[in-house]
């Protein structure tokens, strides 16, 4: 019985594994590489959607660019009228530096312009409305500035005797001032006038020109190309 016993329950057998056969890959994971030519296109969409994308920032962030600087640093000008001739002339193209303005007000300081610079302010007629008038400044805050018989004379405490502005190179241009003047400019503002004296509206007619209403002061004049000049 033992011996049949045996027979018919066999004792358990531990096989050898079987050696892998040539197309048998064990305990690796496969990565399927794309075909080149589906690779060239994936590449070729993204190159694709990376240029879209950089044209959809430039279109945003020009125009944000230039409304920064047209607002704070430098705008560009026509002029319209004979006021400044023969320094300026009608539909001469300038740029105007807005810049020291803009510091002014980061800093908290008066923008004053120098004397002889030629600057663009805002002038409120009332009813009519705002406009931007382009004048040359004459005299400074808290002088004294008198016109008399075409005469311009500013008084300050440099020349308590007095001087003749229009003697600066400017100068050469006018021939009289008209107007019959005699006032001390406020603090905070400005007087100022046209080199064409005898056709301009200025100081002599309006007063003088807060310093807020100061937009800025000429820089260059581009054209005509063939006058073109910095100030």
């Amino acid at each position: 019985m033992d011996s049949e016993q045996k027979e018919q329950n066999p004792a358990p057998v531990s096989a050898a594994p079987a050696e892998p056969s040539e197309h048998t890959v064990s305990g690796i994971s496969l990565v399927m590489e794309q075909p080149e030519e589906q690779q060239s296109e994936d590449d070729s969409k993204q190159n694709n959607v990376k240029s879209i994308l950089s044209t959809i920032a430039v279109l945003v962030i020009a125009p944000l660019i230039a409304i920064f600087l047209t607002a704070f640093v430098f705008q560009s000008y026509e002029v319209d009228g004979p006021s400044m001739e023969t320094t300026l002339q009608n539909r001469d193209r300038l740029i105007v530096l807005k810049l020291p303005k803009t510091v002014s007000k980061i800093t908290r300081k008066p923008y004053i312009p120098k004397r002889a610079d030629i600057i663009i302010f805002n002038l409120d007629e009332g009813a009519i409305g705002k406009r931007q008038l382009v004048k040359r400044v004459i005299a400074l805050p808290g002088e004294r500035i008198t016109i008399k018989d075409s005469k311009v004379t500013v008084y300050n405490e440099e020349n308590p005797n007095g001087f003749n502005p229009d003697s600066a190179p400017y100068g050469s241009v006018i021939k009289y001032t008209s107007g019959d003047i005699d006032l001390v400019v406020p603090e905070g503002s400005i007087f100022v006038c046209g080199d064409n004296r005898p056709n301009s509206l200025d100081s002599r007619a309006f007063g003088p020109v807060p310093l807020d209403d100061v937009v800025g002061r000429l820089g260059l004049r581009v054209y005509p190309f063939n006058k073109g000049q910095s100030f």
